[in-house]
């Protein structure tokens, strides 16, 4: 592997997870300030945060694994 592709994949999933967090929280400020029948694309779009967290571990696992001697 690559010294370039090496360090992509926690930075993508730090930047999904991210994302994700902050559409869960506008939903909830949305759904606070009464809107109820929000777009499907914006529900669609909290998953985002678990999938930045898979990410993440599948990451720190094949980096471990790769480290160990």
């Amino acid at each position: 592997m690559s010294t370039s592709t090496r360090g992509v994949a926690m930075p993508v999933a730090v930047g999904t997870f991210c994302v994700g967090l902050l559409v869960i929280l506008l939903v909830f400020g949305l759904s606070v300030l009464g809107y109820r029948n929000l777009p499907w694309w914006l529900n669609a779009m909290t998953m985002l945060c678990p999938l930045g967290l898979g990410i993440g571990l599948v990451s720190l696992v094949v980096r471990a694994r790769r480290d160990a001697p």
